[in-house]
C-alpha cells in the first residue's frame, strides 16, 4: 500500500509505503504497478492509538444493553422511559448498565418491579460492582438454582458477585465485531484488557478472535496471577477500600508477579486505595512497568511517592467530562483539583498514559483528549484547571506501545504499520480532537476502518467551540513530550 501526501510529525508532507505489515519507505515515492493508493491530501498521519485500559467483552455486551445513567439518563423519569422502551436480549433479559444513584437513589428490586414488572431485568451500577435484579429476574435465577427460592437478599442488590451471578444467568460470549469496528473508527489499533478475572482461557479466546478476524486490534491481556499465555499482560489487583485484602498477602502477590516477570496493575479510585497500594509497592518492591490504574484521587502528598517508586499511572481524563458535575456535588471541594490529574503527573516526572475503561467510560479516546485539554464537565464548569494538557500531550497518552504505555511511538521506516490517518493537518485537528476527523485506520498494514465506506459516527462539538482559546495556537507538534 502507498499512502501519499501525508503530514508526518505535524510538519513534513511525504509518502509512506507499507509492505508486509511494516513501513518500508518514507519520502517522495512513485506508485508501483498494482499498488493500492490512499491519498491523504495533506492530512496528518499519526501512530495508531492504543487504549491502555479497557474491558472488551463487557464493552461488547454494553452495546446490547440499555444506558441507565449519565450522560444519557439523568432523572428517574428518563430511566423509566429507557427501560420501558427496551426489548429483552437473546437471553430474555433487559440488561441495563451505567446506573448511578444520582438518577433515582439507591434503587432495589421493588423499585424495578413498580416500573417494569414481569420481564427479567438486571441493571449494573457504573462502578461495575453492583447489580440490581427485579422480581422476575430473581425468580428466573431461583429456577436456575433449582431450590425454588432465591438464595440471596430480597432487595435484589448484589455487590461483587459477578462470578456467582454469571454462573446463574449464563455466560454468553458477546460478539466483539461491532465493538472492535467502533474502536477502529476511533483510530484504535491496540488494546490492553484489564478485566480482573482474565485467565489463560480468556487470553486464548482473544487470540481466537484475532485469528478469525472478529478482533481487529492487537491485544494484551492482564488478569490473574496464574496466567502464562503469550498475550499475558499485567497482574490485575482490584482494590476496594471497604474490603482491602490482607497487606502481607498483597505484598506476596506483588513479589510473585515480579518473579514471573510480570508487572502489577492496581486499581485505585480512592485515596485510601492509593495509599494502600503505594505501601505495598514500598514493602514488596516496584519493578519497571508496575501501574496504578485510574489514580482517581491523588493528593499532592502522594505525588512524590509515585515518582520515587517509578510507577506508571494509567488514567481516564474523560471521567471529568462524563462525571465531573457529580464529583462537584458529592466530593469535598478540596479534592476537586486532585481528580484524574494529568499536568501534576507530567510535571512531576511520573509516567502517564490513558485508557477508556470502557464500558464504564466512553470508548472514544478523542473524548478523553478533549477532556484532558479543557477539563470541562458536561455543564461547562472547569474541574482542575491546573491539570490541563496541551493537545499534543493529550494525544501522547494514547501513543505508547502496549508494553510501554508511556513511551510514545513514532512513524519511521521499519516500524509496524499501525496508523491513525486524519482528513486534515494536525494544526486543524488539534483544535477539535474529534474522531470525526479520522480518514482511515491501518493495523499491520491493513485498512481496518475507512471513512469513505460510509461508516456513521457521532458528530462532536469542537474544542474551539467550547474553549475559544484552544484555537489561538495552531503550531505544529513541537512538545518535547510528544514523539510521533
Amino acid at each position: 500500500m502507498l499512502i501519499t501526501r501525508a503530514e508526518i510529525h505535524g510538519a513534513d508532507i511525504a509518502d509512506l509505503r507499507i509492505e508486509n505489515g511494516k513501513v518500508t519507505a518514507i519520502g517522495r515515492l512513485a506508485r508501483r504497478s498494482g499498488e493500492e493508493v490512499l491519498d491523504l491530501h495533506g492530512g496528518a498521519a499519526l501512530p495508531g492509538l492504543n487504549d491502555h485500559h479497557i474491558h472488551l467483552m463487557a464493552y461488547a455486551a454494553a452495546l446490547d444493553s440499555v444506558a441507565c445513567g449519565p450522560p444519557k439518563v439523568r432523572t428517574a423519569e428518563q430511566l423509566i422511559e429507557a427501560l420501558g422502551c427496551a426489548r429483552p436480549n437473546k437471553d430474555g433479559w433487559i440488561r441495563g448498565i451505567g446506573y448511578h444513584q444520582s438518577v433515582a437513589g439507591d434503587i432495589d428490586r421493588h423499585w424495578l418491579d413498580r416500573h417494569l414488572p414481569g420481564i427479567p431485568v438486571r441493571m449494573q451500577h457504573r462502578s461495575g460492582r453492583l447489580w440490581v435484579v427485579n422480581g422476575a429476574g430473581l425468580e428466573r435465577l431461583a429456577r436456575t438454582v433449582g431450590n425454588g427460592s432465591p438464595p440471596f437478599h430480597d432487595e435484589g442488590r448484589f455487590y461483587d458477585q459477578d462470578e456467582a451471578l454469571g454462573n446463574l444467568w449464563g455466560r454468553t460470549i458477546p460478539t466483539v465485531g461491532e465493538a472492535s469496528a467502533r474502536l477502529a473508527s476511533y483510530g484504535v489499533t491496540g488494546l490492553t484488557d484489564l478485566t480482573p478475572h482474565n485467565d489463560d482461557t480468556a487470553a486464548a479466546r482473544f487470540e481466537e478472535l484475532r485469528s478469525d478476524g472478529s478482533l481487529l486490534q492487537a491485544v494484551r491481556v492482564g488478569g490473574m496471577l496464574q496466567m502464562s499465555h503469550r498475550l499475558t499482560g499485567p497482574t490485575k489487583v482490584h482494590l476496594h477500600d471497604s474490603d482491602l485484602p490482607d497487606f502481607d498477602d498483597l505484598c506476596d502477590l506483588v513479589r510473585a508477579s515480579h518473579a514471573r516477570r510480570r508487572e502489577v496493575a492496581v486499581h485505585c479510585v480512592t485515596e485510601a486505595e492509593l495509599v494502600f497500594a503505594l505501601a505495598a509497592f514500598r514493602e514488596a518492591g516496584a519493578c519497571p512497568g508496575d501501574r496504578i490504574e485510574h489514580a482517581s484521587i491523588t493528593p499532592p502528598a502522594l505525588l512524590s511517592q509515585l515518582r520515587e517508586l517509578g510507577l506508571l499511572v494509567v488514567t481516564q481524563p474523560h471521567f471529568i467530562a462524563e462525571r465531573g458535575d457529580a464529583y462537584r456535588r458529592e466530593l469535598p471541594c478540596a479534592e476537586h483539583s486532585w481528580l484524574y490529574r494529568c499536568r501534576a503527573f507530567l510535571d512531576g516526572d511520573i509516567p502517564l498514559a490513558a485508557g477508556s475503561d470502557a464500558p464504564f467510560g466512553h470508548a472514544d479516546p478523542w473524548r478523553a483528549m478533549r477532556a484532558a485539554v479543557t477539563r470541562l464537565t458536561a455543564s461547562g464548569d472547569i474541574l482542575g484547571q491546573r491539570e490541563r494538557l496541551t493537545p499534543e500531550e493529550a494525544l501522547s497518552l494514547f501513543l505508547g506501545a502496549l508494553d510501554e504505555p508511556h513511551q510514545p511511538r513514532r512513524i519511521a521506516v521499519g516500524v509496524a504499520a499501525d496508523l491513525c490517518l486524519l482528513d486534515r493537518p494536525w494544526r486543524e485537528a488539534r483544535v477539535r480532537l474529534d474522531s470525526a476527523c479520522i480518514r482511515a485506520t491501518v493495523h499491520n498494514g491493513n485498512i481496518i476502518y475507512n471513512s469513505v465506506d460510509g461508516s456513521e459516527r457521532e458528530a462532536y462539538s469542537s474544542i474551539a467551540s467550547i474553549n475559544p482559546q484552544a484555537s489561538a495556537c495552531s503550531a505544529p507538534i513541537a512538545s518535547p513530550r510528544i514523539a510521533m
